[in-house]
């Protein structure tokens, strides 16, 4: 139990520590501009709330303060920030105006240190690399949910999907060129998927399933129900079974049985659930040999029930295998993937809404259940690849408070050749705060769902696809 908490604890202040270090870092960006283009720093701040310690050096207050939640840089000249980081100390009207280009370049810093952070976790992720499994590298179809629309127009496992909804597709999960990506950001009634079976290249048209949600989980996404393939690794034989019997070990690949092909280890799972008293001729290999080994299945204690099995347990992960990355090539895709995100939620007729994004909460649940992983660490550098160009694009946005809007009132005022009144500009900053507090309240609250599983409606016609790790 002990040994249970300090492990728990531990993993939250990995990614406290690495959170912060992400917001630190960017914060550190405006701070070093403001310097160089000689602006007053009333306060350099890492995180928030009443400080831990605080000193006053070449007239900057730097603090620490008490809750672990980013940090801040108190520039009264570019604008003014109270209601995130307090009144300041100073009379804004007795400071010396700063130009518009100097408002650019201190807003601007703050991104392109973030952008600087990613190409150095990328460059990281590149010398130690990190672990993608089967999804990232195949598009072949490994289990098509039976009864679904993909079924009913002819999916099958095996089927190599080549592109969906127009796009050329390279792996299976995940952002950017990925099947389930394009079907999530697809908006027509019908998703087009391109396939080779046998040589030959054939299109589809198939109407998305979309799943739905009660209370505070999110709306579901369009999906095909299909299951990318992978390999059938067995990582457990139970004893006194008629898996152990049969002489299965570990490691083993199944690659079918009684002469079909699998290319998921759910499809020998439905086979023995329908075939529960039935013999089957399993075809594995193991290391360079070829075996064909019979099992007939028996009711064995699954989740407090008894259901027909034969005794193994797969690898979540199937095969995984270590990539190193181009370090460019992250950040790339991080940021085409970052705008296509905000051109999904920016589409009317996307089902990717405002309410899937994530806020602090959702962000850190993310690096909690990353560093949990054997691998962790490299997990968690890679996400940080993308959470960095995400803070930088996303600060980037033309709304007042954010480092974008802050560039937009600065040619606004080169522009107009005079300041913006202070007072009006103190009502705008301080209504865009209030708005963006109150959308991180609003993710928030779906991140909160998030912790407790999604619910599907059950007022649903087609069933969920099955779990990923099956027990046959």
């Amino acid at each position: 139990m002990i040994s249970h908490l300090a492990r728990v604890v531990f993993l939250i202040l990995e990614v406290v520590t690495l959170f912060n270090l992400l917001i630190a870092v960017h914060e550190f960006g405006h701070f070093l501009a403001a310097k160089w283009r000689g602006l007053y720093i009333e306060q350099f701040g890492i995180w928030f709330g009443k400080p831990l310690w605080q000193k006053k050096i070449d007239g900057v207050l730097y603090s620490l303060g008490s809750i672990p939640a980013g940090g801040f840089v108190k520039l009264p000249q570019l604008a003014p920030m109270d209601i995130i980081e307090g009144e300041a100390d100073v009379d804004r009207a007795k400071l010396p105006p700063i130009s518009a280009l100097d408002k650019i370049i201190v807003a601007l810093a703050g991104p392109v240190f973030s952008m600087l952070l990613a190409l150095v976790f990328a460059c990281i992720v590149w010398a130690v690399g990190r672990p993608v499994g089967e999804s990232d590298v195949t598009t072949v179809i490994g289990y098509v949910m039976p009864d679904s629309s993909a079924a009913k127009v002819g999916l099958q496992p095996g089927d190599k999907i080549l592109a969906v909804d127009g796009n050329k597709v390279s792996r299976f999960l995940g952002m950017n060129d990925s099947v389930s990506w394009n079907v999530v950001r697809s908006e027509g009634e019908t998703v087009a998927v391109e396939f080779e079976r046998g040589g030959k290249v054939q299109a589809v048209q198939v109407v998305p399933y979309k799943p739905t949600s009660t209370g505070w989980h999110r709306q579901g996404t369009r999906q095909l129900l299909i299951m990318p393939a992978e390999t059938a690794v067995i990582e457990k034989v139970e004893p006194n079974t008629p898996a152990a019997a049969a002489g299965l070990q570990l490691h083993d690949v199944v690659t079918g049985y009684n002469n079909t092909p699998i290319y998921s280890p759910i499809a020998l799972a439905e086979y023995i659930d329908k075939h529960p008293t039935e013999e089957v001729t399993l075809h594995v290999a193991r290391g360079a040999q070829k075996l064909d080994l019979r099992v007939t299945p028996t009711l064995l204690p699954t989740e407090g029930k008894m259901k027909p099995r034969i005794g193994i347990g797969w690898d979540p992960d199937g095969k995984t295998f270590i990539a190193h990355t181009n370090p460019f090539e992250q950040v790339y895709k991080s940021i085409t993937g970052t705008l296509e995100t905000l051109g999904a939620v920016a589409s009317p007729k996307s089902d990717v809404k405002f309410q899937h994004m994530s806020g602090p909460i959702g962000i850190g649940h993310i690096y909690y259940l990353l560093f949990e992983n054997e691998r962790g660490w490299q997990l968690a550098l890679w996400f940080s690849v993308i959470l960095n160009v995400n803070l930088a694009i996303l600060n980037l946005i033309p709304i007042p408070v954010l480092d974008g809007g802050h560039i937009v009132l600065a040619i606004l005022e080169s522009i107009r050749r005079k300041p913006i009144n202070i007072r009006i500009l103190e009502y705008v900053q301080t209504g865009c705060a209030v708005m963006i507090i109150g959308y991180i309240c609003y993710v928030s609250f779906f991140d909160i769902g998030d912790f407790f599983g999604s619910k599907m409606d059950p007022a649903e016609a087609t069933p969920a696809p099955p779990a990923k790790v099956v027990k046959p």
